[in-house]
């Protein structure tokens, strides 16, 4: 049986829509929502429909405040208590027969997740290019489980959303939970961390298996809260791939995204050659290989440098 896990902020709006969804699949047995400090009445509504079905868990943080998507989802996972785990935001919701494939893939012992394919719900009125952008969010081709972090990376096929991964419970116990420093892009950390050392296959790739809630209150709408969390989010994964001895290609490919994105907000010569003299010598590994010298400021600046001469030729 699976395990649901919802965190709530504020969404009184959108709750029932999505509580409804996930009672009506026949392989779910606990749907745990956790109220991450609502300040409408999103709490009480959880507390009213806990009563009303035995299959819903109402939680909250034990001072009742705000601590973000990735403690509330933490909390959760503390709390499952079925083999498989799937996750689901307050204003999204499933669609009819969400895990019907799922739970006969993951019978496969060898298969630790299986991903799928999700659509968009308009709540509010939007023009038809965003509605273009995000009409499927699916890998738009089969990828090997060996290949899936690279192509996630590249994000040349596309990309998936943790609404649409249903894993076994041993994944979190492989690759640790949320990152709790990250206020977004915290599901796509994870799912990183899962594509390098778990096997994950696709479902269904041409169809939605859930909608995500579209509506001026999300989330993904703050570029700028983006812009600085994505490095964030790099930092921590080059440290959790230092501590996985996951190999160094991989990590450079990591690295490699994260002076980009650095480069990018032009930092002063003498910040960058500390900056990555932190990283690099985060592990020894990294200090004593390719990637400390490739990353030395100095050094990759000429490369760039020549790399643009050459270019121009």
């Amino acid at each position: 049986m699976i395990s649901v896990i919802t965190p709530v902020y504020n969404a009184e709006k959108y709750l029932s829509k999505s509580i409804q969804s996930v009672l009506d699949q026949k392989e779910v047995s606990e749907h745990i929502l956790i109220d991450d400090g609502s300040t409408d009445g999103s709490w009480e509504l959880i507390l009213k429909h806990s009563r009303n079905n035995k299959k819903i868990i109402a939680l909250q943080h034990p001072d009742k405040k705000n601590h973000g998507r990735s403690a509330s989802r933490n909390l959760g996972l503390l709390n499952v208590t079925n083999n498989y785990i799937a996750f689901l935001d307050a204003d999204d919701y499933y669609l009819p027969n969400r895990f019907n494939e799922d739970i006969k893939i993951l019978n496969d012992s060898q298969i630790h997740g299986v991903y799928n394919a999700i659509g968009a719900h308009y709540y509010e009125s939007s023009n038809q290019e965003k509605r273009e952008l995000r009409k499927l969010t699916t890998l738009v081709e089969f990828v090997p489980s060996d290949m899936l972090f690279e192509a996630l990376i590249s994000g040349k096929k596309g990309h998936f959303s943790i609404m649409g991964l249903t894993i076994k419970k041993e994944v979190i116990d492989k690759i640790g939970s949320f990152s709790e420093q990250l206020k977004v892009a915290e599901d796509t950390e994870l799912i990183l961390r899962m594509a390098l050392i778990c096997n994950l296959i696709p479902g269904f790739l041409n169809k939605p298996v859930a909608m995500r809630g579209i509506h001026n209150s999300n989330v993904f709408n703050r570029e700028d809260l983006y812009v600085t969390e994505r490095l964030i989010m790099l930092e921590l994964l080059v440290k959790w791939m230092g501590t996985r001895s996951i190999e160094l290609n991989k990590v450079d490919k990591i690295m490699n995204l994260l002076w980009f994105f650095r480069f990018q907000q032009r930092m002063g010569l003498a910040n960058e050659i500390r900056y990555w003299f932190q990283i690099n010598s985060s592990h020894l590994r990294f200090l004593f290989s390719f990637l400390s010298i490739k990353y030395f400021p100095l050094i990759r600046k000429r490369q760039i440098y020549f790399s643009f001469l050459y270019r121009k030729k």
